[in-house]
């Protein structure tokens, strides 16, 4: 599903240079359910954007479902987004001035379906998520772990083939950290590629391997059952 080869990643200004990928070689096999773990600068999230095709790299090969990932047009890398990954943020990224029905749907517009229909399709999407009853409700009248349900509901409805978090519970409290796990965990065991960037070690052991980045390269692959 993902290989990378000798995968670098400088970042530039006027005064200095800052390499944050140093070569990173990786394979991650679809319906893996993955972790990566790092200290603040170690350039895991340089990763998940490199992944996730928001970020481009500067040598090596990103092959995402067989494709090489490279140098590509701002619209062909938004066609592979949308086509492949679905995304999950710390800070949840809902549109405030629409309700938790309207931001799950939102995806759908993008693909030109009838607002009826995507609407009836993300209704579904919420009452997987348990929030068939807030589908009217605004941002800002849901708890931090309703306001995830909705985030990961709409990452999803596209039926992406990867799923990515970066730091989906960095702003929930434990009770809520163990709801939105279970949650991409049962996503997961659907067989959705499910990849979470986290520095909380207790989610990362809900997963099946822990990919611990340290300085730019991958220090070690830890395997769980």
């Amino acid at each position: 599903m993902i290989t990378l080869k000798g995968i670098n990643k400088t970042y530039y200004t006027e005064a200095t240079s800052l390499h944050v990928l140093k070569g990173i070689d990786l394979q991650i096999n679809q319906g893996e359910y993955v972790s990566i773990m790092g200290a603040s600068g170690s350039g895991k999230s340089t990763l998940l954007n490199i992944l996730g095709i928001l970020d481009n790299y500067d040598t090596g090969e990103y092959y995402l479902d067989n494709k090489l990932i490279k140098n590509l047009s701002e619209k062909q890398a938004a066609y592979y987004r949308n086509e492949m990954i679905g995304f999950v943020f710390q800070s949840f990224n809902l549109i405030n001035f629409k309700n938790a029905l309207e931001n799950v749907a939102l995806p759908l517009y993008y693909r030109n379906i009838s607002r009826k229909k995507r609407n009836m399709i993300a209704m579904e999407y919420l009452d997987r998520m348990g929030l068939k009853d807030w589908a009217a409700h605004m941002p800002n009248e849901m708890s931090g772990g309703q306001k995830q349900r909705v985030a990961i509901a709409r990452a999803i409805i596209s039926q992406p083939k990867i799923l990515l978090a970066d730091e989906p519970t960095g702003a929930l409290d434990s009770v809520t950290t163990i709801e939105v796990m279970k949650v991409m965990k049962e996503l997961n065991q659907n067989g959705l590629t499910t990849i979470i960037v986290t520095h909380e070690r207790s989610v990362a052991e809900e997963t099946k391997k822990i990919i611990h980045i340290k300085d730019g390269l991958i220090e070690n692959i830890e395997n769980r059952l």
